[in-house]
């Protein structure tokens, strides 16, 4: 990203902090931010019809978690759930929608680094499914 849209997008964070266990989203709730992780591990999960969750994926430091900002009714598709001690970047989701919205070339920018985030996340989802609902006899013939 060139200067500028880091200067967009670093007017809207403020840096948090969570334990390990902490629940940092839920699915549902409404999404008024997204994350830049600095340390630490986040399980991207999905309540499972069973009880508890399924983890869909896991992301580290350096990855990007949440893109239900930029997406009506901008609500949870997942819950998030720090694995460790997370250190991040929280990023203020209604700002940056205003900027996106003042700003076509900049919201053209977002939307170009979030579709490929949502395209990893679906196909996680869609590797991670496959295991989980894989019969016996799927198993035992490749």
């Amino acid at each position: 990203m060139d200067d500028e849209t880091i200067r967009l997008i670093t007017g809207c964070a403020k840096n948090v902090r969570f334990r390990a266990g902490d629940a940092i989203a839920r699915q549902g709730e409404p999404a008024d931010e997204f994350f830049l992780l600095r340390e630490g591990h986040v399980a991207l999960e999905m309540p499972a019809p069973q009880g508890g969750a399924v983890r869909l994926q896991t992301v580290d430091e350096g990855d990007v978690v949440g893109w239900s900002w930029l997406v009506p009714p901008y609500h949870w598709h997942f819950d998030l759930r720090a694995v460790s001690e997370v250190r991040a970047f929280s990023i203020d989701g209604r700002c940056l929608r205003r900027k996106c919205d003042s700003d076509p070339r900049f919201g053209y920018e977002m939307m170009k680094h979030f579709s490929v985030l949502m395209a990893d996340r679906l196909e996680a989802t869609r590797l991670q499914l496959l295991d989980l609902y894989r019969g016996p006899a799927a198993a035992s013939n490749p």
